[in-house]
């Protein structure tokens, strides 16, 4: 049984990037994020936020028509792979990407992934958007699935990224000492 975190309501484009930075704090080498949301939901937005958060080279774009980006770090961080799965036809389409190749070296969020990109690990995060066509107020839902999101130090971080109690700084924030089972948030 997975257990569902939100939904959140996040009013700007900004506050969807503030997520991405303070789930970046969370997120370690080999982490997998699927993506799921309409075209406008805010799965590109999200991305950057969690680039900025990790600290990685190059602006973060939707890869829809290269298909799948590295962003090295700048620091001594993980990289971020960011794919874009709406072009892909079927799991041997994303398996010709060659990504389990690198992400147990990298965060790899996979935008438009639901059904293709699950098993590239044994864990990921699930996140859906929602935008709301006539406020623009986007809905966030996080359904982490695995190992590596069942303790509750994880459960009680991706918790406070919903309710909006978390620090998005690059170091010493809550999260990460929850996220990595060191406290509580």
């Amino acid at each position: 049984m997975s257990v569902t975190y939100g939904p959140a309501s996040f009013a700007e484009p900004d506050d969807i990037r503030a997520l991405g930075r303070a789930l970046a704090t969370l997120l370690r080498a080999g982490d997998l994020v699927v993506l799921t949301g309409d075209l406008g939901a805010g799965k590109t937005t999200l991305t950057q936020g969690i680039g900025a958060g990790l600290r990685v080279r190059g602006v973060v774009t939707s890869p829809t028509f290269v298909i799948a980006r590295v962003h090295p770090s700048m620091g001594d961080g993980p990289d971020l792979v960011h794919v874009d799965a709406y072009r892909l036809a079927d799991v041997a389409d994303l398996d010709d990407l060659d990504l389990d190749s690198s992400v147990e070296e990298s965060v790899t969020v996979v935008e438009w992934g639901e059904g293709l990109a699950e098993d590239l690990g044994d864990s990921h995060l699930a996140i859906t958007l929602a935008a709301d066509p006539d406020s623009e107020v986007r809905r966030v839902t996080l359904t982490p699935v695995g190992p590596r999101w069942a303790g509750a130090g994880a459960r009680a971080a991706l918790a406070a990224l919903v309710t909006g109690d978390v620090d998005d700084s690059a170091s010493g924030d809550r999260t990460r000492a929850a996220a990595a089972g060191e406290g509580s948030p």
